[in-house]
């Protein structure tokens, strides 16, 4: 199939369009490479898929270099005529789409960029797939659009009405124009709440990365409401073969699938501090941790219900927090050329 991946330069993304270009798709990947993190790393991802900067023209198609069906383009998802032009040429049956302003805290921030980005972006890419159309949208949304939920594990028909950061309200936003344009104009789409995503190629902003970084250079790292938030933490591959497999579905049952929003976690909480204590293990050096409130746009705990994602397209989460943080820190020491005192696989 043809399918056109946004935020190809991102953690989830690049995994993405990695597995898509194996398995044989066409795909066009877009990203405006912005600097939320380091654009180092997004240009490093790119090259493991053959997209180089040095060859990269700004928001032309440039093919990679080691995947004959893969091309690129610096796009920006705000500037409406750029991503106009990538639908009218792509012909495109799926569109996957990826990119967002990442963050919680960054949104308290700059809460511009999350206006811009998340809806007038995805605003671009729902006219896109009405002007131009498509087999179907799968598009991220977010375990933070559940809150302060008080239930859990969090399901898909839960209320979403009260979220806590402009970022999870962006994200929830984005689930109401999605509906919207499947209403009026019959657009097929699937909504996908990823939760606390992990792995290597992953994002400087995220908590076991920053915690690692600063655990390996014997910095503090500040513990939020004393360690004892939980987050269902998802490892990478999870989450990339939960998409394929819903990919395949949406296209051999179309009827099914014409509107639909799924969780994809692991459906098995850590806590903090215990999540702390593994990444110590495998680091082999105790974290000088501080311990801080609570911080703003911050919930207690996130948990999946994947009943209805295991159900309807057999997502099956295989990987626990211990193996897949070890994956994580033997891809960070290599990546950063760090060394640990005892490191076990």
């Amino acid at each position: 199939m043809k399918i056109l991946v946004t935020g190809a330069a991102g953690f989830i993304g690049f995994h993405v369009v990695k597995q898509l270009v194996a398995d044989g798709h066409e795909v066009t990947g877009i990203d405006n490479i912005n600097d939320y993190y380091s654009t180092d790393l997004k240009y490093d991802r790119l090259k493991q898929l053959g997209i180089y900067k040095a060859l990269m023209p700004s928001n032309k198609l440039l093919s990679s270099t080691r995947f004959q069906n893969l091309s690129f383009a610096n796009v920006s998802l705000e500037n409406k005529a750029e991503v106009t032009d990538i639908f009218k040429t792509g012909d495109f049956n799926i569109i996957m789409h990826l990119a967002a302003q990442a963050g919680v805290r960054y949104s308290l921030q700059n809460p511009d960029a999350y206006i811009k980005s998340n809806i007038e972006g995805f605003l671009h890419i729902l006219e896109g797939c009405r002007t131009y159309p498509v087999k179907h949208l799968i598009y991220a949304s977010s375990s933070s659009v559940y809150g302060m939920n008080q239930k859990v594990p969090f399901a898909p028909a839960d209320n979403v009405d009260f979220p806590v950061s402009l970022y999870a309200a962006t994200k929830k936003c984005n689930e109401l124009m999605a509906y919207t344009y499947h209403h009026l104009f019959g657009i097929h789409v699937t909504g996908l709440r990823f939760f606390t995503v992990y792995g290597p190629w992953g994002r400087p902003d995220m908590a076991y990365f920053s915690f690692t970084k600063n655990i390996l250079e014997e910095k503090e790292i500040q513990v939020f409401n004393n360690g004892n938030l939980m987050r269902d933490f998802t490892y990478i591959d999870d989450i990339v073969n939960g998409i394929t497999r819903l990919m395949e579905k949406v296209i051999s049952d179309p009827a099914k699938f014409s509107y639909n929003i799924y969780n994809l976690g692991n459906n098995k909480p850590v806590k903090l501090i215990d999540f702390i204590k593994i990444l110590e293990d495998l680091l082999g050096k105790e974290a000088h941790k501080r311990f801080v409130d609570m911080q703003p746009g911050d919930v207690l705990t996130t948990y999946a219900d994947i009943t209805a994602s295991e159900r309807d397209f057999g997502y099956a989460p295989e990987t626990n927090i211990s193996e897949g943080l070890a994956r994580f820190v033997s891809w960070y020491t290599s990546y950063y050329k760090q060394e640990v005192q005892s490191f076990t696989q």
